[in-house]
């Protein structure tokens, strides 16, 4: 495996590619559901790229940018043992050489960017598919993987490929969780022993909602509140917990396909998650 740092170096190592390439975006701190995207690629590409950068225009003012967890040898070494290609991990000035605030951003539409997650991150998926469109410009990649669990955001890969006419095809690749059902996130560390243990109830709300709509129950609203009752009986400060369109994230209808979403605080983690239903 190589590990590339500028737009030469990933250059000269892409020109040693066969067949077909696959990319894996990450910000690193790995875990099991990281390196699940790499096995999705691998049954579509050749050549794996994936790439290790904590974007920093995806990042509010008073986000944990400057204490994400950083753990560059050991996602190295993960990456290895997966079967990756080349692993692109630029500065920050390699990416945004005139600095990030002076690059031309790509602007997601308020119908996806400015709800949900974007209600309380303004800017954040402006920033996410900047990145992601200039990864897929210097890589070229013919496949892609993210992971469902940042639903809102696989959607937003989806639009920008659709948008810019992108010769990628995007992956969905199904959230990855601990026997308990909580999702897997480079966040969870942030949790105590205590908060650990309160975690799992997104899960279960989550469920409880799903199971409710299974039986026959659209009262959006009341399912909604339900939901995020149950977080906030556990100890958990529920940010949203809604349901919406599968496909675009439009208004809940019977009869088509659904998920419901949250975000929520417990300590000093922020986490998100999703069901389909």
């Amino acid at each position: 495996m190589r590990v590339v740092r500028t737009r030469a170096e990933l250059a000269a190592a892409l020109a040693d590619a066969r067949g077909r390439t696959g990319l894996v975006p990450t910000m690193g701190n790995l875990h099991r559901g990281h390196l699940a995207l790499v096995e999705a690629v691998r049954k579509q590409a050749d050549f794996i790229v994936a790439s290790i950068f904590v974007n920093p225009l995806q990042f509010g003012p008073s986000e944990d940018y400057k204490t994400y967890p950083r753990t560059f040898d050991e996602d190295c070494a993960a990456f290895a043992d997966a079967g990756v290609d080349v692993v692109f991990a630029p500065a920050v000035q390699d990416i945004y050489p005139d600095g990030a605030e002076a690059i031309e951003q790509v602007t997601v539409p308020p119908h996806l960017a400015d709800i949900l997650e974007g209600a309380s991150r303004s800017g954040h998926f402006n920033g996410v598919a900047t990145v992601v469109k200039l990864l897929f410009d210097v890589v070229h990649p013919n496949v892609a993987a993210f992971g469902e669990k940042d639903f809102q955001q696989l959607l937003v890969i989806r639009w920008l490929v659709n948008a810019y006419s992108l010769p990628v095809a995007i992956l969905g690749v199904p959230t990855v969780r601990e026997p308990s059902g909580l999702a897997l996130s480079s966040r969870n560390q942030y949790l105590t022993a205590d908060e650990r243990a309160r975690a799992p109830a997104i899960y279960s709300a989550l469920t409880a909602v799903a199971e409710a709509i299974r039986a026959g129950d659209i009262d959006w609203a009341a399912l909604s509140a339900k939901g995020a009752d149950a977080l906030a009986s556990a100890g958990l400060q529920p940010e949203y917990l809604e349901l919406r369109n599968a496909n675009d994230l439009s208004a809940p209808r019977a009869g088509e396909p659904l998920v419901v979403l949250t975000a929520a605080r417990l300590g000093k983690a922020r986490l998100i998650d999703n069901l389909r239903v």
